[in-house]
């Protein structure tokens, strides 16, 4: 049987930390990692969060004692350093995708967090907002050589190619959501495109094309959910179809629902994950979610940084436990 590679690192397990944050003398020694995590915070919608979570959840990780890059990856409307309290940098992706800058490690500028640094967004954003499909591949190539334990890539909204190619650059794809019908649609629609992108990289490498190019035309690709199509391959061959079953089963971004207002929004999280296993057929691991603070908006609009421990301790306690998931997630990775 033909054994397949998807163009990503696979993520797998979950777990669960207290939601009160330990002492920072309780924290031990600095916690090992695999070399060079990226972490893509991406979702269908704008306006749900996703700027300040990836802020938020950075400098958890850092006050983890984990070096972290912030690298805004929202070509069209970076605006990360204001999350951050600090003034924008003279130096940016700009640059490095214009070749004013042969490495990223140049663009980094420290911030206000230890073991905390920025990588700007496009301060001139329209030329480079839906970069060459050759200045994709370097920017790509170059942040998977960034020094640092920890990449965080902060994603701009929509399921075009630029978006979800960066999505699936990560090891760790979060998906964002909020409790409003038109995320949760749009995030099932993110999940689709960034699976359909995945299989596409798989099946330009493989025997498997001519397969699921036959079956796309019969099928309606674009109307077809990633188990129905491993069903209709199946069908055609059993042997392919196992083998696609067995890559789709690999394909598990993770998911934080945010500005929780109520106790019936607690309840969005399991479900997505459970109706996007059943409709879809991708496993969606929850991974927690962060409560809705206005002392956070009040802040944003004040131009004042986001960070956890000036917003509150539910706050901190919110992050606190998906920052301990999600490095349960890194981990699961050592043991597999």
């Amino acid at each position: 049987m033909t054994t397949l590679t998807p163009p990503f690192p696979v993520v797998s397990g979950t777990g669960s930390e207290p939601a009160t944050r330990a002492p920072e003398t309780d924290r031990g020694a600095r916690p090992k990692l695999l070399p060079h995590r990226i972490i893509a915070i991406g979702g269908g919608k704008g306006g749900i969060g996703k700027s300040i979570l990836a802020v938020s959840l950075a400098v958890e990780l850092a006050r983890r004692e984990l070096r972290v890059v912030l690298v805004d990856c929202d070509l069209g409307g970076a605006n990360l350093h204001s999350l951050l309290g600090i003034d924008q940098p003279t130096s940016s992706l700009s640059d490095f995708v214009l070749r004013r800058a042969a490495n990223l490690s140049e663009l980094q500028v420290p911030t206000t967090v230890p073991l905390l640094s920025l990588i700007s967004g496009a301060r001139n954003p329209i030329p480079i907002a839906n970069p060459l499909y050759q200045q994709k591949v370097r920017l790509l190539r170059a942040l998977k050589k960034l020094d640092a334990d920890v990449l965080v890539l902060d994603l701009g909204a929509g399921t075009h190619y630029n978006v979800v190619d960066f999505f699936l650059l990560a090891h760790h794809g979060i998906l964002v959501a909020v409790p409003e019908p038109t995320s949760v649609e749009n995030a099932y629609r993110f999940l689709k495109a960034a699976f359909l992108r995945w299989l596409k990289a798989l099946d330009s490498r493989h025997e498997i094309k001519d397969l699921i190019q036959d079956v796309a035309r019969a099928e309606a690709l674009a109307a077809i959910t990633p188990a129905e199509l491993v069903s209709a391959v199946t069908r055609r061959d059993a042997a392919i179809g196992a083998t696609l079953a067995q890559e789709l089963a690999t394909f598990m971004p993770l998911l934080i629902v945010n500005l929780v207002r109520d106790t019936r929004d607690l309840t969005l999280g399991e479900s997505m994950s459970i109706a996007s296993r059943r409709l879809l057929g991708i496993e969606l691991t929850y991974l927690g979610h962060v409560r809705y603070y206005d002392q956070l908006w009040r802040a944003v609009r004040a131009h004042r940084p986001v960070f956890s421990d000036q917003l509150g301790r539910p706050f901190a306690a919110d992050l606190a436990v998906i920052g301990g998931r999600l490095l349960a997630c890194v981990r699961a990775e050592e043991l597999a």
